[in-house]
């Protein structure tokens, strides 16, 4: 099970630390994602992490902004996100894959003003 945290209001221009932890067994083979979803848009990946750290941004508008990352020993996926859009407003959900996307979080809110 995947739980997502840190999500909240702010003011564009600022900063959010999401984390996305996993309980049920350890994730550490897996590749690792951040996702999002805008209302009335389709969900888009925008990072991803290798098991052993290797990151991609998928996303143009997000490089240099967002940092993913993941503690492999504490079971946890990370995202450090700067300089903070309204175009980022949107729910952002944690994903791991063995071979594709089977494993999500319930998503948190994050809403840029």
């Amino acid at each position: 099970q995947l739980v997502e945290s840190g999500g909240g209001s702010v003011q564009a221009g600022g900063s959010l630390g999401l984390s996305c932890t996993a309980s049920d067994y350890p994730y550490s083979p897996y590749c690792m994602g951040w996702f999002r979803q805008s209302p009335g848009k389709e969900r888009e990946e925008i990072a991803e992490i290798k098991p052993r750290g290797a990151p991609r941004y998928l996303v143009d508008s997000v490089r240099g902004r967002l940092i993913i990352s993941r503690d492999n020993d504490k079971n946890t996926l990370s995202l450090q996100m700067d300089h903070l859009e309204p175009e980022d407003t949107a729910l952002y959900y944690c994903a791991a894959a063995a071979t594709w996307y089977d494993h999500w979080g319930q998503g948190t809110q994050v809403t840029v003003s």
